[in-house]
């Protein structure tokens, strides 16, 4: 499993911008990476900064690429 720094290069080296930790959070909750919640969580319902929809595509290409989501 890689983790947020090598995601956050690979996205920023392909995509020309830096995912933010809390968007690739979102983006591996949805798709059942994460079996936790944060412990600094307010709200376990709601998030602060989710995932902007123009995002997603380049984080679920890293997540791709490191074998943690199943390829199309």
């Amino acid at each position: 499993m890689a983790t947020y720094r090598e995601i956050q290069d690979y996205v920023r080296q392909h995509s020309h911008f830096t995912a933010e930790t809390c968007w690739i959070a979102h983006v591996m909750a949805d798709n059942g990476l994460t079996t936790r919640r944060a412990t600094n969580r307010i709200d376990p319902s709601s998030r602060v900064k989710p995932c902007p929809p123009n995002k997603r595509p380049a984080i679920l290409a890293a997540l791709r690429h490191f074998g943690m989501v199943p390829s199309k």
